[in-house]
């Protein structure tokens, strides 16, 4: 026998009544049923009364669901669990049905069957006393449910620590006034209970217990009760827990990179139930980051904010489009554009921005600038946020710093901010780690090449960096290999900037400034305290071509072919060749055009390439790294390999 109970508002409605009557009628076509339409509570007591094998409640969800679909549109519907875990996650904001309903099935054993009336074929949740050994091994948390305005009430004073009947005084005269607790967190050393209460009976308890304690409060034994109100609180619910190692550390440190702190903390013995406190504002921020960590979203999501759209950041965004599918079915990694911005034009969207047609969405959004852009990503506060820098700019780079503070992630191909005082590298490179998050400039050293991360790879296992060899401009490569009899240094020049290889002032190339940069960051990285002034930068122009403008610069390097040609000439002879190399040794770094010989890995580099050799305490015969060292399809690679890493974060 089976016991239907209805709500009585669906049964009300003309087409709740004709789904109802058609539900009762291929109830009774299985056996004997009894039907109720009121409340859950008399159900359940029905269902006991009559010895019935299952209570089916008929309601206008599914069931239970992983997360309030409210805040989390793909949460799913959990197929089966416990009574505990039902009761947990109603008694924290889960209003599928009324708590105290359970008691009498759970005590009788009675599962119980919660069922949409507007759609009878779906699964629903079933509850009883176990999960089916096919599931006992499956996810550690069930769900997560969240009551989503509360404030919290602190009872503190020296006089709490070992008097026995403090808290009954507390819970007592709260009672008394019909003030209900949902929630209290103690400290091991007894100085302060808190207690999270609604929000219409927070000041109430204050003055409540206040006037509970007025003598001590007097003595200056206690202090009057602390009211924080703006406060929201989540459950996260799994009878799987307590089988499970490491599920609070996970929680709290995913929590934390996203920048949500808790201002209490609730865990009983079954460990079936880890409740915490937080900001109201913050609460779709930690339910979403807390969904997708524990896999409980059919994607990981990561949230990414871009900052110029170039070469590299039109490159990119053409490489998120191809691979978005791709990432989803093999990864399950959702990769969401939901910020981009130019100088002149920016467009942001939570749900997320066509890759593939992000001109259209520029075109209809709203002003540009990275002081904006800022801004929006502080105010959108999405959790699993990255924001990629494919400028150069120097004013983007100076907000790094406010990024990390707020959690965000940043992955750079601009080299400002890795090059710049030694001091605000530092200060970048702790506030991340301090925050628990991403900053990675792979890009800012052989564009796509594996370099930076070797370095750290070699520097964690406990190798030490002696000495650093590297041709790192893909663009004086490019000029120095294409160098002949046919080629002159002026036409190598004009090739390498029509190629895109080069600024469109190609002084900025010339002057070795890149170079300098690189040499500086892969100094760093290799663990030194470098500033600008350690390294010898010598050009191997003279310094009136980079003065004046550009059409000067042309007429004048001209006059240099000759010269190139003949030290070329002599060098092809002798079996060596000319390379714009960056040094550093022994605490010191140089950077200036060098003659090769062919014994010298730099020899036979040609194009765009890059190679970088690292003399280690290890590696005393040099590790070489060698590939492609400029284009914006390499560069763009690496920017997306980074954006991977912040996704594995």
């Amino acid at each position: 026998m089976k016991v239907l109970k209805f709500s009585s508002t669906l049964a009300s409605t003309v087409d709740g009544i004709g789904r109802v009557s058609h539900i009762v009628e291929q109830a009774a076509k299985e056996g004997e049923v009894e039907v109720v339409v009121g409340s859950d509570y008399a159900a359940a007591t029905l269902a006991v009364e009559r010895g019935a094998d299952a209570l089916e409640i008929w309601t206008d969800v599914d069931g239970f669901t992983t997360a309030d679909r409210s805040i989390i549109p793909n949460a799913y519907t959990i197929e089966r669990l416990t009574y505990n875990e039902a009761m947990e996650l109603c008694n924290f904001g889960a209003k599928v049905f009324d708590p105290p309903s359970l008691y009498p099935a759970c005590a009788k054993n009675i599962p119980i069957y919660i069922k949409n009336v507007m759609h009878p074929e779906r699964h629903g949740s079933v509850i009883s006393s176990q999960l089916p050994p096919s599931e006992e091994g499956s996810l550690p948390i069930r769900g997560i449910s969240s009551i989503n305005e509360m404030s919290i009430v602190t009872v503190s004073g020296k006089i709490m620590v070992g008097v026995i009947g403090m808290n009954r005084r507390i819970f007592t005269c709260l009672a008394e006034e019909g003030i209900s607790v949902f929630m209290v967190v103690q400290t091991s050393s007894e100085t302060s209970t808190s207690l999270c209460v609604t929000p219409e009976d927070g000041p109430k308890a204050c003055r409540v217990l206040d006037k509970e304690f007025s003598a001590e409060i007097a003595e200056e034994a206690m202090n009057p009760a602390i009211l924080q109100e703006g406060m929201a609180t989540i459950a996260v619910v799994g009878e799987n827990m307590k089988r499970a190692s490491g599920v609070a550390g996970k929680l709290f440190a995913v929590l934390g990179r996203n920048g949500i702190s808790i201002s209490a903390i609730g865990q009983g013995a079954s460990e079936m139930n880890v409740s915490f406190v937080i900001d109201r504002r913050l609460l779709s921020k930690a339910i979403s980051v807390l969904h997708d960590s524990f896999f409980l979203s059919e994607y990981q999501e990561v949230n990414l904010f871009l900052c110029g759209t170039g070469t590299v950041g039109s490159s990119l965004l053409s490489q998120l489009a191809a691979q978005r599918e791709r990432l989803m079915r093999e990864r399950r990694l959702k990769v969401n554009l939901v910020g981009v911005c130019g100088t002149k034009r920016g467009a942001y969207c939570s749900e997320g921005i066509d890759a593939s047609n992000y001109e259209e969405a520029l075109s209809k959004g709203e002003q540009g600038g990275i002081g904006h852009m800022v801004k929006r990503i502080l105010e959108m506060n999405l959790y699993n946020s990255v924001f990629v820098d494919c400028t150069a700019s120097d004013d983007v780079a100076k907000n790094y710093l406010t990024l990390l503070q707020h959690n965000v992630n940043i992955v750079a191909a601009n080299k400002v901010a890795a090059s710049s005082d030694f001091a605000n590298y530092k200060q970048l490179k702790d506030t991340a780690r301090e925050r628990g998050v991403r900053y990675l400039f792979e890009t800012n050293v052989g564009a796509g090449l594996p370099v930076i991360n070797t370095i750290s790879d070699l520097r964690a296992s406990g190798d030490e960096v002696l000495r650093i060899e590297a041709v790192v401009s893909g663009t004086l490569n490019y000029i120095f290999s294409r160098l002949s009899e046919s080629v002159s240094l002026s036409q190598a020049v004009r090739e390498a900037m029509e190629a895109g290889y080069s600024e469109p002032d190609p002084r900025i190339d010339l002057s070795g400034k890149d170079v300098l940069r690189k040499l500086i960051i892969l100094a760093r990285e290799s663990g030194y305290q470098v500033e600008a002034s350690d390294v010898d930068l010598q050009t191997f122009l003279p310094d009136e071509l980079f003065a004046g403008d550009v059409d000067s610069f042309w007429k004048k390097l001209s006059s240099l072919d000759a010269q190139f040609e003949a030290r070329r000439k002599q060098l092809e002879q002798d079996g060596k060749c000319l390379r714009f190399v960056a040094t550093w040794a022994d605490g010191h770094g140089e950077i200036k055009l060098r003659e090769v010989s062919e014994e010298s890995p730099f020899y036979n580099l040609q194009g765009t390439n890059n190679i970088i050799s690292l003399t280690t305490s290890r590696y005393r015969e040099p590790m070489v790294i060698q590939g492609y060292g400029a284009g914006a399809d390499v560069t763009a690679a690496g920017v997306f390999a980074d954006i991977m890493r912040c996704a594995s974060n």
